[in-house]
C-alpha cells in the first residue's frame, strides 16, 4: 500500500450553504482569529462530500477550552463545558449545539497506551482518529484537508483504520463496532480485510465495554443501508455471539429489511433487532439486559416474540381480532416479524400487514354504566362482566347494532359465574 501524502487539499466545499452561513459560519468566525484556527471535522465533512445530509457538525480548534469559553462569553454566545478535561466545549448558536474540541496529540506512548495533550498540529490530530474518512477537515472557505488518504478511501467507499488497526482498536474497543457500523452506512463491497482481521483478533476486548456504549453502536448499525452484510461478517468472525449472547438469524434479518422496503416503511431498529436475534420471549428478555433497552423498546421486542407463529395461517377475521387486541403498531410489528421468520407467500403476509389500512379497529361500545344500569355495582364482578361482554362482542365480529349490543350485555349478565374467555391479549 502506497503511503498517503502528508497533506492533500481540495477546494470541494466552497460555497456550501451549511458551511458558509448560519451557526457553523458564526462558530468558525469566532474561533478563526488572533492566531487561532478552527475547522469542521469528521462526519459532517464526510457526508457533505458524499452528497448526504450533514446532520451534526463538530468543530476542531487550536484554541484551548478556556480560550473558547472566553470568546463565547465576549460574543454573548451560550456555551456548556461538556467535556473540558478532554478539550470539548459546546457552543449553542440559534438553538443548535456545536461541539468544539481542542486539537490533541500523543506526547508519550507506552505499549498500546498513550498520554495525550492539547496540540496545534492538524496532521497529528488527524492521525489520532479512527478511520481515514473520519479524519477529513474543512476550513471556512470550503477547503478540505486530508492527512491520511481519506479522500481516496471515500471515493472508493472504503472504511479503513488510520495506521495500525490493532493499535487503533486497543485504544478503544468500541472501534470494532464503529468499523462495521460505518462500513454498513458508507462503505461498498467487502469490508477492509486488515481491519476485519484486527477486529476478530481483538474481540475479547468487547467484554470491557459498557452495555450503553454497545447499545448505541448496535442500534445505529441495525438501520444502516448495508447492515445485512456487515452483520454477517460480524457473525462469521465470532463477534455477534459475544455482543448478543445468543443465536442470530441472518436470513430473517434480510427478510425483515425486504418486507419494510416492500411496504414502504421506515427502518425500525427494534423490529430489525427482533428479526436478527429473537425467537422466543426469553431472547427478548436477554437482549433487554444486554443492550439496556428502554421499557418501551423491551415491550415492543417481547410483543413480537409472543406467539408470533400463530400468524402463519389466519384469515382476515382472525387478523382483525389480533389487530384490535394488539393495536395497529404492535400488530404490524408482529406480522412483519412472522413474515421475516416464517417466510412463505409474500402476498399472504402483505395482506395481513396492510389490514390496518383497510379496517380501523372500533372502540368497544359497551360501558360500565350499561352494566350498572342492569344492577351490577362497582367492584370485581362489574369488571369481570365487562371483560366477558368485550369478548362476546369480539367473537360476534365487532357488531354495532343496538339489538346486538343489548344481547351481548344480557349474555354477560347471565354468565356471571362463567370464565372470561380470550386469548393472545398481548
Amino acid at each position: 500500500m502506497s503511503k498517503a501524502p502528508a497533506v492533500r487539499t481540495v477546494d470541494r466545499l466552497r460555497g456550501a450553504p451549511w458551511l458558509s452561513g448560519g451557526g457553523v459560519a458564526k462558530a468558525l468566525a469566532l474561533l478563526n482569529s488572533n492566531g487561532e484556527q478552527a475547522r469542521v471535522v469528521g462526519g459532517a465533512v464526510r457526508n457533505a462530500l458524499l452528497g448526504l445530509d450533514v446532520g451534526e457538525v463538530d468543530i476542531a480548534t487550536t484554541a484551548v477550552p478556556d480560550e473558547v469559553i472566553r470568546r463565547a462569553k465576549a460574543a454573548k454566545i451560550k456555551f456548556a463545558p461538556t467535556g473540558v478535561e478532554h478539550g470539548t466545549v459546546t457552543l449553542i448558536i440559534g438553538k443548535h449545539p456545536y461541539e468544539v474540541t481542542t486539537l490533541r496529540e500523543d506526547v508519550e506512548t507506552f505499549g498500546r497506551k498513550a498520554r495525550v495533550a492539547f496540540g496545534r498540529d492538524w496532521q497529528r490530530d488527524a492521525e489520532r482518529r479512527d478511520f481515514t474518512i473520519s479524519a477529513l477537515s474543512a476550513s471556512a472557505d470550503g477547503t478540505v484537508y486530508d492527512y491520511t488518504g481519506g479522500l481516496d478511501d471515500l471515493a472508493q467507499r472504503r472504511v479503513r483504520f488510520i495506521g495500525e488497526p490493532a493499535r487503533r482498536i486497543a485504544e478503544d474497543y468500541l472501534r470494532i463496532l464503529r468499523f462495521f457500523r460505518i462500513h454498513a452506512a458508507y462503505g461498498e463491497g467487502p469490508v477492509d480485510r486488515d481491519g476485519l482481521n484486527a477486529c476478530i483478533a481483538g474481540r475479547a476486548g468487547l467484554a470491557n465495554l459498557s452495555a450503553e456504549r454497545i447499545r448505541s453502536e448496535m442500534l445505529k448499525l441495525l438501520i444502516a443501508r448495508g447492515a445485512a452484510s456487515a452483520l454477517q461478517e460480524m457473525s462469521d468472525g465470532g463477534l455477534l455471539l459475544a455482543l448478543l449472547g445468543g443465536v442470530t438469524y441472518h436470513p430473517s434479518f434480510a427478510a425483515m429489511v425486504a418486507a419494510e422496503q416492500q411496504l414502504g416503511l421506515d427502518a425500525d431498529v427494534i423490529r430489525r433487532l427482533a428479526a436478527l436475534a429473537v425467537a422466543t420471549v426469553e431472547d427478548a428478555e436477554r437482549l433487554t439486559v444486554r443492550l439496556r433497552l428502554s421499557n418501551a423498546e423491551s415491550e415492543q421486542l417481547r410483543s413480537m416474540a409472543h406467539r408470533w407463529w400463530r400468524l402463519a395461517s389466519i384469515d382476515d377475521a382472525q387478523g382483525r381480532v389480533r389487530l384490535y387486541k394488539l393495536g395497529p403498531d404492535r400488530y404490524r410489528d408482529r406480522v412483519l416479524f412472522g413474515w421475516a421468520r416464517k417466510g412463505g407467500d409474500a402476498g399472504y403476509w402483505q395482506g395481513l400487514a396492510t389490514l390496518g389500512a383497510r379496517w380501523a379497529a372500533p372502540v368497544f361500545p359497551v360501558k360500565a354504566a350499561d352494566l350498572m344500569a342492569r344492577g351490577l355495582r362497582p367492584g370485581p364482578a362489574l369488571g369481570a362482566a365487562l371483560a366477558r361482554a368485550e369478548q362476546f362482542w369480539i367473537d360476534a365480529g365487532f357488531p354495532s347494532g343496538k339489538g346486538e349490543l343489548a344481547a351481548i350485555v344480557d349474555r354477560a349478565m347471565e354468565d356471571q359465574e362463567g370464565p372470561t374467555r380470550g386469548a393472545d391479549s398481548h
